[in-house]
Protein backbone atom coordinates (compact mmCIF):
# COMPACT_ATOMS: atom_id res chain seq x y z
CA UNK A 1 0.00 0.00 0.00
CA UNK A 2 1.60 3.32 -1.20
CA UNK A 3 0.42 6.58 1.19
CA UNK A 4 1.24 9.95 0.59
CA UNK A 5 1.56 12.17 3.84
CA UNK A 6 0.81 15.86 2.98
CA UNK A 7 2.02 18.42 6.04
CA UNK A 8 1.75 21.96 6.34
CA UNK A 9 3.12 24.12 8.95
CA UNK A 10 6.07 26.51 8.64
CA UNK A 11 8.23 25.41 11.75
CA UNK A 12 10.32 22.59 10.33
CA UNK A 13 10.42 21.39 14.35
CA UNK A 14 6.65 21.71 14.31
CA UNK A 15 4.25 18.89 16.51
CA UNK A 16 2.79 19.05 12.95
CA UNK A 17 5.74 17.29 11.04
CA UNK A 18 6.66 14.94 14.05
CA UNK A 19 3.12 13.53 13.82
CA UNK A 20 3.41 12.83 9.62
CA UNK A 21 7.15 11.39 10.39
CA UNK A 22 5.62 9.00 12.82
CA UNK A 23 2.82 8.36 10.52
CA UNK A 24 5.40 7.63 7.44
CA UNK A 25 7.30 5.18 10.27
CA UNK A 26 4.21 3.48 11.26
CA UNK A 27 3.51 2.58 7.31
CA UNK A 28 7.09 2.00 6.68
CA UNK A 29 7.57 -0.92 9.58
CA UNK A 30 4.52 -2.87 8.15
CA UNK A 31 5.46 -2.33 4.53
CA UNK A 32 3.93 0.03 3.25
CA UNK A 33 5.44 2.66 1.22
CA UNK A 34 5.35 6.28 2.04
CA UNK A 35 5.88 9.59 0.08
CA UNK A 36 6.38 12.77 2.78
CA UNK A 37 5.06 15.77 1.31
CA UNK A 38 5.85 18.57 3.26
CA UNK A 39 4.67 22.06 1.66
CA UNK A 40 6.63 24.49 3.23
CA UNK A 41 9.91 22.84 2.60
CA UNK A 42 9.04 21.91 -0.76
CA UNK A 43 8.46 25.72 -1.01
CA UNK A 44 4.91 24.65 -2.76
CA UNK A 45 3.51 28.15 -4.35
CA UNK A 46 -0.57 27.47 -2.84
CA UNK A 47 -1.90 30.06 -5.34
CA UNK A 48 -4.11 28.88 -8.32
CA UNK A 49 -3.42 30.47 -11.36
CA UNK A 50 -5.91 31.68 -14.31
CA UNK A 51 -5.11 28.98 -16.40
CA UNK A 52 -5.46 26.52 -13.93
CA UNK A 53 -9.37 26.69 -13.47
CA UNK A 54 -11.59 24.04 -15.32
CA UNK A 55 -12.70 25.14 -18.74
CA UNK A 56 -10.90 26.24 -22.35
CA UNK A 57 -7.19 26.24 -22.17
CA UNK A 58 -6.95 24.53 -19.10
CA UNK A 59 -3.39 23.22 -18.28
CA UNK A 60 -1.77 23.00 -14.75
CA UNK A 61 1.12 24.48 -13.76
CA UNK A 62 4.80 22.86 -14.55
CA UNK A 63 4.61 22.10 -10.63
CA UNK A 64 1.34 20.54 -10.40
CA UNK A 65 2.07 18.15 -13.06
CA UNK A 66 5.06 16.82 -11.44
CA UNK A 67 3.25 16.38 -7.98
CA UNK A 68 0.22 14.60 -9.44
CA UNK A 69 2.89 11.87 -11.39
CA UNK A 70 4.43 11.68 -8.19
CA UNK A 71 1.29 10.92 -6.29
CA UNK A 72 0.06 8.49 -9.11
CA UNK A 73 -0.57 5.24 -7.57
CA UNK A 74 -1.14 6.54 -3.93
CA UNK A 75 -3.86 4.47 -2.13
CA UNK A 76 -3.92 6.66 1.07
CA UNK A 77 -3.85 10.70 1.13
CA UNK A 78 -3.11 11.25 4.87
CA UNK A 79 -3.21 15.46 5.88
CA UNK A 80 -1.31 16.70 9.03
CA UNK A 81 -2.05 19.92 9.80
CA UNK A 82 -2.92 22.60 12.42
CA UNK A 83 -6.30 24.07 12.81
CA UNK A 84 -5.60 27.93 12.63
CA UNK A 85 -8.54 29.90 12.76
CA UNK A 86 -10.38 26.06 13.07
CA UNK A 87 -9.49 25.37 9.29
CA UNK A 88 -6.85 24.20 7.49
CA UNK A 89 -3.54 26.36 6.52
CA UNK A 90 -3.83 28.51 3.69
CA UNK A 91 -0.71 26.31 1.91
CA UNK A 92 -2.74 23.36 2.51
CA UNK A 93 -5.81 25.16 0.81
CA UNK A 94 -4.16 26.03 -2.05
CA UNK A 95 -2.62 22.62 -2.41
CA UNK A 96 -5.93 20.99 -2.40
CA UNK A 97 -7.20 23.52 -5.46
CA UNK A 98 -3.60 23.10 -7.23
CA UNK A 99 -2.92 19.46 -7.03
CA UNK A 100 -6.25 17.53 -6.31
CA UNK A 101 -8.49 20.06 -8.61
CA UNK A 102 -9.81 19.47 -12.15
CA UNK A 103 -7.82 16.37 -14.10
CA UNK A 104 -6.93 15.09 -10.60
CA UNK A 105 -9.50 14.88 -7.95
CA UNK A 106 -12.05 15.27 -10.33
CA UNK A 107 -12.86 15.20 -13.92
CA UNK A 108 -15.97 16.25 -16.35
CA UNK A 109 -19.09 14.41 -17.67
CA UNK A 110 -20.48 14.47 -20.70
CA UNK A 111 -23.39 16.60 -21.10
CA UNK A 112 -22.26 19.07 -17.94
CA UNK A 113 -21.46 18.10 -14.12
CA UNK A 114 -18.10 16.39 -12.66
CA UNK A 115 -17.02 13.33 -11.91
CA UNK A 116 -14.74 12.10 -9.13
CA UNK A 117 -11.03 10.78 -10.04
CA UNK A 118 -9.89 9.18 -6.87
CA UNK A 119 -12.77 6.48 -5.93
CA UNK A 120 -11.41 3.68 -4.31
CA UNK A 121 -8.29 5.63 -2.31
CA UNK A 122 -8.58 6.47 1.09
CA UNK A 123 -7.94 9.65 3.15
CA UNK A 124 -7.09 10.49 6.55
CA UNK A 125 -6.73 13.89 8.72
CA UNK A 126 -4.73 14.42 11.67
CA UNK A 127 -4.74 17.53 12.64
CA UNK A 128 -3.46 19.73 15.82
CA UNK A 129 -4.41 22.75 18.27
CA UNK A 130 -3.54 24.47 21.07
CA UNK A 131 -7.67 24.20 22.49
CA UNK A 132 -8.09 21.16 24.26
CA UNK A 133 -9.57 18.30 22.24
CA UNK A 134 -12.92 17.82 24.19
CA UNK A 135 -13.15 21.49 24.18
CA UNK A 136 -12.94 21.62 20.45
CA UNK A 137 -14.80 18.75 19.65
CA UNK A 138 -18.18 20.15 21.72
CA UNK A 139 -17.76 23.12 19.13
CA UNK A 140 -19.81 23.47 16.20
CA UNK A 141 -16.56 24.43 14.51
CA UNK A 142 -15.50 20.69 14.47
CA UNK A 143 -18.30 20.00 12.41
CA UNK A 144 -17.79 22.21 10.47
CA UNK A 145 -13.96 21.11 9.58
CA UNK A 146 -15.66 17.84 9.56
CA UNK A 147 -17.95 18.47 6.90
CA UNK A 148 -16.26 20.93 4.65
CA UNK A 149 -12.78 19.42 4.63
CA UNK A 150 -13.52 15.80 5.33
CA UNK A 151 -16.64 15.46 4.09
CA UNK A 152 -17.14 17.69 1.04
CA UNK A 153 -13.55 17.24 -0.28
CA UNK A 154 -13.40 13.13 -0.37
CA UNK A 155 -16.86 13.48 -2.36
CA UNK A 156 -16.00 15.83 -4.57
CA UNK A 157 -12.54 12.95 -5.40
CA UNK A 158 -14.49 10.23 -4.38
CA UNK A 159 -12.17 9.17 -1.12
CA UNK A 160 -13.56 6.86 1.67
CA UNK A 161 -12.37 9.05 4.98
CA UNK A 162 -10.46 6.73 7.36
CA UNK A 163 -10.85 8.83 10.00
CA UNK A 164 -10.37 12.50 11.33
CA UNK A 165 -7.59 12.12 14.70
CA UNK A 166 -7.28 15.42 16.72
CA UNK A 167 -4.67 16.12 18.68
CA UNK A 168 -5.62 18.77 21.25
CA UNK A 169 -3.45 21.13 24.11
CA UNK A 170 -0.74 20.79 21.37
CA UNK A 171 1.13 23.97 23.11
CA UNK A 172 4.66 25.22 22.74
CA UNK A 173 5.71 24.49 26.64
CA UNK A 174 4.14 20.94 26.13
CA UNK A 175 6.37 18.30 27.91
CA UNK A 176 8.52 15.68 26.36
CA UNK A 177 6.40 12.97 27.89
CA UNK A 178 3.25 14.42 26.56
CA UNK A 179 4.47 14.78 23.25
CA UNK A 180 5.80 11.02 22.88
CA UNK A 181 2.11 10.10 24.49
CA UNK A 182 0.15 11.12 21.47
CA UNK A 183 2.68 10.69 19.08
CA UNK A 184 2.42 7.27 19.73
CA UNK A 185 -1.31 7.53 19.00
CA UNK A 186 -0.09 7.89 15.60
CA UNK A 187 1.17 3.95 15.42
CA UNK A 188 -2.11 2.70 17.39
CA UNK A 189 -4.15 4.80 14.49
CA UNK A 190 -2.36 3.12 12.40
CA UNK A 191 -2.55 -0.69 13.67
CA UNK A 192 -6.52 0.25 13.83
CA UNK A 193 -6.49 1.52 10.60
CA UNK A 194 -5.07 -0.83 8.32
Amino acid sequence: MKHAVIVGHPDPESFNLSLAKAYGAAASKRGHKVVLRDLYRMGFNPCLGAQELPGPGFKPGADVAAERALLEGVDVFTFVYPLWFNAPPAILKGYLDRVFGFGFGYGPIRGGGNTPLLTGRKMLSLTTSGAPEDWLRGQADWGAIRTLFDGHFSSVCGLQVLDHLHFGGIVPNMTRDSAVAELDRVDEAFKRLF
